[in-house]
């Protein structure tokens, strides 16, 4: 009979450690992917940029010329912008490889559908 209560008289913790190094592995994932954003791009970089400049809207161009508002793949700026408050801010977040011509081309977009309110999200150095 003492066989018995010496068998249950120890805890084994090597489940519960491998169970919380999984979840300290998922919750270092998760936050790398908010910090980082959803969509890979490769801001410029810039000596001057200020920080924490509150943006409602982000729209993002990636170096293969796809669009994304606020991380949502859209296929037509005009439909996708529609309906929204013109004073808005708008944040262009575009990949520092793509040509001049696509960022001055898309930041007119906005300009024509009367956003004002554009900034350029860069990488501060």
């Amino acid at each position: 009979m003492t066989d018995d209560l010496d068998e249950f008289g120890e805890i084994n913790v090597v489940p519960l450690v491998d169970v919380m190094l999984v979840l300290l592995t998922i919750v270092l994932t998760t936050a790398t992917f908010v910090v980082n954003g959803k969509i890979p791009v490769d801001l410029a970089k810039s000596s001057t940029a200020s920080q924490n400049v509150p943006t409602p809207l982000v729209l993002t161009l990636t170096a293969d010329g796809k669009l994304y508002l606020n991380d949502k793949a859209i296929m037509s700026l005009k439909t996708a912008l529609q309906g929204l408050d013109k004073s808005s801010t708008i944040a262009i977040r575009a990949d520092g490889k793509i040509a001049l011509e696509h960022f001055v081309s898309l930041s007119d977009d906005l300009k024509n559908l009367g956003f004002n309110n554009v900034v350029l999200e860069v990488k501060r150095q």
